[in-house]
């Protein structure tokens, strides 16, 4: 088991931090809502970064079979997955490798399937590609958030060319079955639909959990599945601007030689070989993020049952993301915006993630217990 201790950054060092999350508010507004960590990044990641700016080595990306070899000997390790480490396909982020998947598979005013409350940039990239947008919502926290897989089939059958699929899901924390997975898998064989599996958070499943890599199931999911996914969330690396695309059959693997080349090359040096050294040699640090994310998770649960009992929130499996539901509170048709004026504190609002959301927020507990109960501290002084 790792030793590595993973510790937040004090709130002060990171108010001195350039990206979006700490430039978007002023200085007095608590920021809660960017996908990334208040952590330290992980050793080897640090050290081979500072080698290649100390060796002014920091010109354009070429080949780089590491990614697709670490990544290999990670997924096999962690879930038991082979996998082709050459059919792994390095582009800038996961966000242009879903466009540049939908750009090859498409054409405009094809239909693609989401799962609301979802990723709100799911809609970004479908309107990017001028899809046309179909949504089969989760049920409600108190069915386990259930898939509506009669909803579902239907879609598939009503001519649908792609299903976006968040797994595990942002911002629900939920971590698919292998049967649920199965299940659309069947789906997409008979239906002659494409599945894009949006995995970047895979590796910060918790324990409990299993999480199935989709391409990992079998022959039929090879082939109707493309994973998108990255080391960027895991390893709070997304400045540095590299993910990449999976495949594993030689159907899928034909289809995707139409990306453009220049997809590999728009991705960055740093980023690429600080990716192979996560997935290489960063294990224990993440074994250690996961350590303290756990314990915010159930920090979060312990101080909304004292002190704010009625806002709803399950346990999330996966990630480091809080989905609150705040009806309860009576915050009015828009509880973000109400909570950063009254309580100067930032989440993302609920309905950007899906309509039906419009009284929830997400949190990032990625930070330090303080951090967490002043935002609950926030909340109450916002009422």
């Amino acid at each position: 088991m790792s030793n590595v201790e993973v510790k937040a950054i004090p709130l002060a060092k990171m108010r001195t931090h350039r990206s979006t999350k700490w430039r978007d508010f002023p200085s007095d507004v608590l920021p809660l809502p960017v996908a990334e960590m208040d952590f330290e990044i992980a050793e080897p990641v640090r050290a081979l970064l500072l080698e290649m700016v100390s060796n002014s080595d920091l010109g354009y990306l070429g080949s780089i079979p590491e990614i697709g070899t670490s990544f290999a000997s990670f997924s096999k390790k962690r879930w038991n997955w082979t996998l082709d480490p050459e059919q792994v396909h390095i582009v800038t982020d996961v966000g242009v490798g879903v466009v540049e998947v939908l750009r090859v598979l498409t054409n405009p005013g094809d239909k693609i399937l989401i799962n609301s409350p979802v990723y709100h940039n799911f809609s970004t990239w479908i309107e990017e590609t001028h899809l046309t947008k179909v949504d089969v919502p989760f049920g409600d926290a108190l069915s386990g958030w259930a898939i509506d897989f009669d909803a579902i089939e239907s879609a598939y059958r009503d001519g649908l060319k792609i299903h976006l699929l968040c797994h595990p899901h942002n911002p629900l924390g939920r971590v698919y079955s292998r049967e649920e997975l199965s299940k659309f898998v069947s789906l997409a064989k008979q239906y002659n639909v494409t599945i894009i599996s949006d995995e970047i958070h895979a590796p910060l499943t918790f324990s409990e959990s299993e999480f199935v890599p989709f391409l990992s199931l079998g022959a039929d999911a090879q082939d109707v599945g493309v994973t998108v996914t990255a080391a960027s969330k895991a390893w709070n690396l997304a400045g540095l601007k590299c993910a990449f695309i999976v495949t594993q059959s030689d159907v899928m693997r034909t289809k995707l030689n139409a990306l453009p080349e220049a997809t590999h090359y728009r991705a960055s040096l740093l980023g690429a070989f600080a990716t192979a050294a996560a997935f290489s040699d960063g294990v224990d640090w993440l074994d250690g993020a996961l350590r303290t994310l756990d314990d915010n998770r159930h920090f979060l649960k312990k101080l909304l049952a004292e002190k704010l009992p009625t806002v709803g929130y399950e346990i999330p499996a996966c990630s480091y993301l809080a989905w609150l539901d705040l009806t309860s509170l009576n915050l009015g048709e828009n509880p973000a915006q109400t909570l950063l004026e009254k309580g100067r504190v930032a989440f993302n609002p609920g309905e950007s993630f899906g309509s039906q959301s419009s009284q929830f927020v997400r949190l990032n507990f990625a930070t330090g217990h303080d951090v967490i109960e002043e935002a609950v501290n926030r909340i109450i002084k916002s009422l």
